[in-house]
């Protein structure tokens, strides 16, 4: 090998590494870039005499062990992220010193007071029936607002599905094209690789991953349950569906190999911003608004037992002053059976603030209590009527096995919730035996302020200060645990970066030296040249 050929290896070699260096300088911002580095090697001749240099390899600094940490710390912190998001705004809302329901409640208990220190006085009337307004109108916007969250929630479900679907695919074709690329070239493809490793870690800030590296080459990926989500070179999609058991709730549906697609359990996503949605939804959402339902129904209903046994400014015994919603229940869209149940109040004192799932299964029907998983055996009376928590269910039809229904009692128990009455000398203020000028009857519509009546351990007032203070504990406790877990992810992220990301001034070092490499390389063709210059001068 002459000293030329030696000389040309080593400005090949040293364009390759000036090259490299370039490149790592120019993607020195590229999110996802892993820095590269040249790998060279002395070149033989018969096992022993060196032949000059090449480049090994163009080597990825790349750590899967600290990238995987990484992306399981991403995806951890993106669902804390929405999950406080969205209940710091529930947060908001019911903190509301201003728009929130405890003044309002109190104002309207004041308005009766007043009432019932001058009980014939139309200008307390009016007081009352304007306070009653205003705070049933309040009710129904807070039940509205949550309304409007859990519509934009399934909005969010929807788009969050849709980028996870193509985050997957676009893996997929990667997983491909990396093959094919080592198949053609024999080397390491390093811009696919880096592309789909930032696809990886996107991938986990929607949704819990599990990549498995199959033969070193393809990627698998699986869902938390373990089912697939990335098949070598095939995808599989999510779809955001309808509940079979509740229209308005999206839920995640998986499409199989086979093309059909299955409901999977909203615990079953843990991380990513998919899990935190989920996780807001059935741990703070679904309570709030139903704790806010069950205040509702306990208040309107009580308030109408003592009204109606009341009398009013004309005599009349005393109606329903507020109009209050009732149980809802939902036949599951799969049933195979034409069994029914309908539901309404019986004693509110007695409702829970928890929905539940009804079964039929062996000849009866199972009542779960989705709040702590507690079951009971419903046995239906002649009429087809059986007592749960406070309600009467009504069973009717033939259902199948396996059917299932959908009780919600107190989640739409809000939406309806408004005054009755529109004269203020119907508000029913006397007692039956003391004629339409007493006050008995007011006195004991305002002392329910204070009574327990919320499942027997407390006010209204207090059931709703409870709940404003449950928010905030949960608001406060997710912030705390973001802040700690964006903390370990950021700690993570800087290690990988000390391995893979690129130092700007170890780069201009390189590119120095190897800058120097090139013209000692270069040093050495001329050398050459000179020797063989002066073997032809003597002739």
């Amino acid at each position: 090998m002459s000293i030329f050929s030696i000389g040309l290896s080593g400005l090949s070699a040293a364009q390759t590494a000036l090259s490299t260096t370039s490149n790592n300088l120019s993607n020195v911002y590229t999110e996802g870039y892993n820095r590269q580095l040249p790998i060279l090697g002395e070149s033989y001749s018969n096992g022993s005499t060196g032949t000059g240099v090449s480049v090994d390899e163009v080597q990825r600094q790349f750590n899967s062990y600290v990238t995987e940490q990484y992306n399981d710390a991403n995806s951890q912190t993106s669902a804390l992220e929405s999950y406080q998001s969205q209940v710091s705004q529930i947060d908001n809302l019911l903190a509301d010193s201003d728009a929130g329901l405890a003044p309002l409640m109190q104002d309207f208990f004041s308005s009766l007071d007043d009432l019932s220190g001058a009980a014939s006085d139309p200008a307390a009337r009016e007081g009352v029936l304007g306070s009653a307004s205003s705070m049933a109108a309040q009710f129904r916007s807070f039940d509205s607002y949550l309304g409007d969250m859990r519509s934009s929630l399934n909005g969010q479900l929807e788009g969050t599905v849709t980028d996870i679907n193509n985050t997957a695919t676009q893996i997929a074709s990667l997983n491909d094209q990396i093959t094919q690329a080592r198949a053609k070239s024999g080397e390491e493809p390093n811009t696919l690789l880096d592309k789909r490793d930032k696809l990886v870690s996107d991938l986990n800030e929607l949704v819990g991953a599990d990549l498995n590296v199959q033969d070193g080459d393809n990627y698998n990926i699986n869902l938390e349950n373990g089912q697939p989500l990335v098949s070598g070179t095939r995808s599989y999609d999510l779809e955001a569906v309808s509940s079979s058991e509740d229209p308005s709730r999206t839920v995640i549906g998986y499409r199989d190999a086979a093309g059909n697609v299955n409901q999977i359990d909203d615990s079953a996503f843990e991380n990513g911003e998919l899990g935190g949605l989920l996780s807001f939804r059935s741990e703070t959402l679904d309570s709030v608004q139903n704790q806010l339902g069950r205040m509702t129904a306990v208040l309107g209903s009580e308030f109408n037992a003592v009204h109606e046994d009341g009398v009013d400014l004309n005599g009349d015994d005393g109606e329903a002053f507020f109009n209050v919603g009732s149980p809802r229940v939902m036949s599951n869209s799969e049933n195979d059976g034409n069994g029914g149940i309908t539901a309404e109040y019986d004693d509110v004192n007695q409702l829970t603030s928890s929905d539940y799932r009804i079964s039929y299964s062996g000849g009866e029907y199972q009542a779960e209590k989705l709040s702590d998983g507690d079951t009971t055996t419903l046995t239906p009376d002649g009429s087809g009527n059986v007592q749960l928590d406070g309600m009467t269910l009504n069973i009717s039809g033939t259902a199948q096995e396996g059917d299932t229904f959908m009780l919600q009692p107190t989640r739409t128990a809000a939406q309806d919730f408004e005054v009755a009455i529109s004269e203020g000398s119907e508000i029913a203020a006397a007692s039956s035996e003391g004629g339409s000028g007493n006050n008995e009857n007011a006195l004991a519509l305002l002392d329910l302020q204070s009574e327990k009546i919320v499942g027997g351990t407390s006010s209204v007032s207090d059931a709703y200060a409870s709940l404003v203070n449950d928010v905030g504990n949960t608001t406060n406790i997710t912030q705390v645990n973001l802040d700690a877990q964006s903390g370990l992810t950021e700690q993570l992220r800087e290690y990988q970066q000390s391995e893979s990301g690129v130092n700007l001034d170890e780069e201009y070092a390189n590119l120095v030296r190897y800058q120097q490499y090139y013209q000692a390389n270069a040093r050495v063709i001329d050398v050459g040249s000179q020797v063989l210059d002066s073997v032809l001068q003597l002739r």
